[in-house]
């Protein structure tokens, strides 16, 4: 009697089992669901803050993101035109070599991982499929067929740190390119790639020490410019010194590195010559950056 209802209880469950995975299903996040009341606004700008762009390789059109949707506009100015959309929230877009594919940061799949969809935005696919160490800031190789990104890691403090890691556009689990410092002290910002392939550029806290603190002094130097050599496997530092350096970005020659710059209490474009090491000053009138933070 004992094995019978035993075998009628374990029947029950196995039952069971398939409406309880199809509740699961059913109830997995949907990042663009409404979850609650929600009501559309319309407004229109001129300007907004912490933006990310890049331009087409033919020169004639400008990707940005905006309030985590993207869009593209015309290099010489006019309206924009949004070509994501939703509660997902897509950022840092990136044009691929031949044009015709953007890669962007997106957490509409539950949390930032790499994406590529068409260069009006059109058939989005998810690329990375990490769920704890998040990935953000693609870069393409100069074939098109890989992706960089920044791999997140945390301890203590939620900003943590981060490895440049190397995905295939088609997935997988991805190639580790760098090893962090600490859990505290960030690395792989702003990921560039020399227009040979050769070169890997990222932004990385060069401060003393293996934790992370608030409120140092970005005109002494937080942040700096480093290259890994993808042949030799070395890394140097390229740009640094008072005033830190970021956002790397090689020219498509190859010959020089556009960068950002504190001076004072200003944020200063520079471009920096490989061949003479000369810095000039192009323009102080950016947004400042949040290094001390």
């Amino acid at each position: 009697m004992l094995a019978r209802s035993l075998g009628l209880a374990l029947l029950a469950v196995s039952l069971a089992l398939p409406a309880i995975a199809q509740d699961e299903e059913e109830a997995k996040w949907d990042v663009d669901a409404e979850h609650g009341p929600t009501r559309t606004i319309d407004f229109t700008t001129t300007e907004g803050t912490w933006m990310n762009l890049d331009v087409h390789p033919d020169g004639r059109t400008i990707v940005f993101d905006l309030l985590g949707d993207l869009y593209l506009l015309p290099i010489e100015g006019g309206t924009a035109r949004r070509i994501t959309s939703g509660p997902a929230f897509d950022i840092q877009p990136r044009f691929s070599p031949d044009g015709r594919h953007l890669a962007f940061t997106s957490d509409r799949a539950g949390g930032d991982n790499l994406w590529i969809a068409d260069r009006d935005g059109e058939n989005a696919r998810q690329v990375t499929e990490e769920d704890f160490r998040l990935v953000n800031g693609p870069a393409w190789t100069p074939d098109g067929q890989y992706l960089l990104g920044r791999k997140h890691f945390t301890s203590t403090r939620s900003l943590g740190a981060g490895e440049v890691w190397m995905y295939h556009t088609s997935g997988g689990a991805g190639l580790q390119l760098t090893e962090r410092r600490n859990d505290q002290q960030d690395q792989g910002n702003e990921i560039a790639v020399s227009p040979d392939g050769r070169y890997v550029y990222f932004s990385e806290d060069g401060t003393g020490g293996s934790s992370f603190e608030y409120n140092k002094d970005p005109n002494a130097g937080i942040y700096r410019i480093r290259r890994l050599d993808r042949e030799t496997g070395e890394i140097e530092t390229v740009v640094g010194g008072a005033g830190g350096a970021a956002r790397p970005t090689p020219s498509p020659d190859g010959r020089h590195l556009a960068f950002v710059r504190r001076v004072r209490d200003e944020e200063v474009l520079f471009l920096y010559d490989f061949e003479t090491g000369a810095q000039t000053a192009l323009f102080d009138g950016l947004s400042l950056d949040q290094q001390e933070t």
